[in-house]
């Protein structure tokens, strides 16, 4: 929490969104949105606090122990919170709270109460409704008191998700803003990069960056050199890099709870070598391939399909599949590329980096179409990973993982690239490892 009232958004559009969500719930529905407990990290100690994605888009409130509660009274929906009270021994050890006065003046809402008294006036609330609207699993002890109503039970991710798929333009500005944070934390790692450094030491200059911005991580960094740039979701970040060998740094930040996500992949002596640019050139025109296919209409599997034809053809010429392009690709995209390619080629992008509104490969129902204001990220890779026994690697790409990702933004227009100022061409990217050690 900063200053009493600084909401990220205007008034104006958290009402908005609690319009658009409150509308389509039925007039006798009771609508309760729990943000997250607070975790125990180790016996009296917890991890940082971040809220609920659905408590912070509906209306921006990062305390614990809040609820989200919506209602119709006199034919019109209003909108209120459960909050923590003012608590002068609490805040002396935890720091100062909103209380009750605070979230009725600054906050976009229509009543405010104690959470200490939830279950009395929640239990009156269900006695004049027929139906709950609520996300079960964040709050234990409103997931009772909800069970012990035995009102028809709605799950209110079914509107909020697909709600938040489509970004406004106050939360692509900030994307955008997270976009450039992280791009900058890249290009000052790539510039401190030398021989044998540590991946924690490159973990360390991008997190750092962050805090230095009020900014942190917006998933837990991968900083993976040679052989453990094939580990895909990779965060030991305990190895020293040796000369010869790339680092693939996977890391974003967050920006009032929006999130951006960046891969780059470099040489930590500055230089590519031969094998390391043949791939590297493969994945980046798979890359170009999937952004160009960002384009209002396509399906969301447009852009998988334009990178793995792109990567199965690559792979062909380079002779590591001895096969035609069908039988590399396979029926259903499942060929033997997939060896080396495993992971899909993006995936929705906002208040949760892998955000919701499906669009993810594998997921199940209609498949989506883009639309202008969706964010997603663009991320192929090949991975070659020494260590493997159950499929042959040749031995000039043992070692090789290469990824790079992109956050794009669907317009009428076409693709924009939020992370452009991210470099990502061979040249540029030789030019800048190790400037600051030089």
């Amino acid at each position: 929490m900063g200053v009493i009232g600084d909401l990220p958004f205007s008034m104006e559009e958290y009402r908005l969104r609690q319009d658009r969500f409150l509308s389509q719930n039925k007039e006798d529905t009771l609508v309760l949105i729990p943000t997250n407990s607070v975790q125990t990290r180790s016996n009296d100690t917890s991890y940082p606090f971040r809220a609920n994605s659905y408590m912070l888009y509906l209306c921006g409130w990062s305390e614990p122990e809040a609820i989200f509660m919506g209602f119709q009274d006199s034919g019109s929906w209003k909108s209120c919170l459960f909050v923590r009270p003012r608590d002068t021994r609490a805040e002396i050890w935890e720091g100062r709270r909103v209380g009750i006065e605070g979230a009725l003046e600054y906050w976009p809402i229509d009543e405010a109460y104690s959470i200490d008294d939830m279950d009395k006036i929640i239990q009156n609330k269900i006695s004049n409704s027929n139906s709950i609207s609520t996300i079960e699993g964040f709050n234990k002890e409103l997931d009772i008191l909800i069970k012990k109503s035995n009102l028809e039970i709605f799950d209110a991710r079914d509107i909020l998700d697909d709600l938040r798929v489509i970004k406004s333009e106050e939360e692509i500005k900030i994307m955008h803003d997270a976009a450039i944070l992280a791009s900058n934390a890249h290009i000052e790692a790539i510039k401190k990069t030398y021989p044998e450094i540590g991946e924690w030491e490159i973990q360390s200059v991008i997190e750092s960056h962050f805090s230095a911005n009020q900014s942190c991580p917006s998933y837990s960094s991968i900083v993976g050199g040679g052989d453990n740039a094939t580990i895909l979701h990779y965060n030991s970040n305990n190895m020293k890099i040796s000369d010869g060998d790339l680092v693939l740094v996977d890391a974003g930040c967050e920006i009032s709870g929006y999130a951006s996500d960046i891969t780059r992949t470099w040489p930590v002596n500055g230089k590519f070598s031969d094998a390391q640019k043949e791939i590297y050139n493969l994945v980046l025109d798979a890359e170009k391939a999937a952004i160009e296919a960002c384009v209002v209409g396509s399906t969301w599997s447009s852009m998988h399909h334009a990178s793995s034809k792109v990567l199965a053809k690559g792979l062909i010429d380079l002779g590591i599949l001895e096969c035609n392009l069908a039988e590399a690709l396979g029926e259903n995209f499942d060929g033997p590329y997939r060896n080396f390619f495993m992971h899909g080629t993006g995936h929705m992008l906002g208040l949760d980096v892998h955000d919701v509104g499906g669009g993810r490969q594998g997921d199940k129902g209609p498949e989506r179409l883009l639309s202008p204001g969706m964010v997603l990220t663009i991320e192929p890779g090949l991975y070659f990973a020494g260590w493997r026994s159950d499929i042959e690697i040749p031995e000039k790409y043992s070692g090789i993982g290469i990824r790079i990702e992109d956050d794009v933004l669907v317009t009428d227009e076409g693709p924009v690239i939020l992370t452009s100022s991210c470099p990502k061409e061979i040249s540029e990217i030789e030019s800048l490892v190790g400037e600051m050690i030089e």
